[in-house]
C-alpha cells in the first residue's frame, strides 16, 4: 500500500494543496515544454517571491518538474516527478532568488536545454486558480496565458512578416482571437503571438516558416 501525504491531495483539476503553487506552476512548465523540441537534457528553475520560500513544502518543485516533462495538472505522476526525471536522464535544479523583488509574487524563470543543444528561457507567473501568464521568452517581454490555441512565430522585425502570417492564417481558415507583436527593439528578434478560438490546422508550421524572416514557429494547444 502506498501512502499519500497532505501535499498530494487530488483536487478536481490538480495534484497538490495550492492552485497557485502547484497547478499554476505545472501549467507554466507545461507551456514551456511545448516551446522547445524534445528531448530535454537539462532544466534550471529560478524561483521568486513566495515560490522561493515555499517551493519545496508546497510541492511547487514537483509540479514544475512534472509540467516540464509534459504532465498535466491532474496527472498523478507529478507526485513522482523527481524519480521520473532521473529515470529519463533529465538534469534539473531549483534556485530560490530573494534579491530580485520587483516581480509577481509567484514567478519562475525556466532555462531549458535539449539534446540538440538548443537553449530557451521563459518567465512565467502563477495567477491563482491554476491560471498563469507567460511574461518573457528569451528575455523578450511577452504576454499570453495558454488558455487559447496559440501560435508563436519567432521572426526578424522586418516589413511584411506580419502580413505574411495573417495571410497564411486566413488562407487556412483560422479565426484570430488575439494577435500581438513583441520585440527586443526595431529590426531585431520579435515574437508574433496569435491566439485562436479553435485548433490550428495540422501542418500550418510549414507555410508560416515559408518566409526568409521567420526563424521558428511554435504551436501550443490547450
Amino acid at each position: 500500500m502506498s501512502f499519500i501525504s497532505v501535499f498530494d491531495v487530488l483536487g478536481p483539476n490538480m495534484i497538490g494543496p495550492s492552485s497557485s503553487h502547484t497547478a499554476g506552476a505545472a501549467v507554466i512548465a507545461y507551456l514551456a515544454h511545448k516551446m522547445i523540441a524534445p528531448p530535454l537534457k537539462k532544466v534550471d528553475f529560478t524561483l521568486y517571491g513566495s515560490f522561493s520560500k515555499t517551493y519545496h513544502g508546497h510541492g511547487t518543485d514537483r509540479a514544475l518538474l512534472g509540467g516540464i516533462m509534459g504532465f498535466s495538472t491532474d496527472d498523478t505522476r507529478i507526485r513522482n516527478s523527481f524519480s521520473i526525471a532521473t529515470e529519463r536522464g533529465l538534469s534539473y535544479s531549483f534556485t530560490p532568488c530573494e534579491t530580485e523583488t520587483d516581480v509577481h509574487p509567484n514567478t519562475v524563470d525556466i532555462r531549458m536545454e535539449n539534446a540538440a543543444g538548443q537553449v530557451m528561457t521563459i518567465r512565467g507567473e502563477s495567477l491563482g486558480g491554476g491560471k498563469c501568464r507567460i511574461a518573457r521568452i528569451n528575455g523578450v517581454e511577452v504576454d499570453f496565458t495558454g488558455e487559447y490555441s496559440t501560435v508563436i512565430v519567432v521572426q526578424q522585425d522586418k516589413p511584411g512578416v506580419v502580413a505574411h502570417i495573417t495571410k497564411v492564417l486566413s488562407d487556412k481558415g483560422v479565426n484570430i482571437a488575439f494577435m500581438r507583436l513583441f520585440r527586443e527593439s526595431k529590426g531585431n528578434t520579435a515574437y508574433t503571438i496569435v491566439e485562436s478560438d479553435g485548433h490550428f490546422p495540422e501542418g500550418i508550421e510549414e507555410p508560416l516558416k515559408n518566409n526568409p524572416n521567420v526563424h521558428d514557429v511554435m504551436i501550443i494547444e490547450p
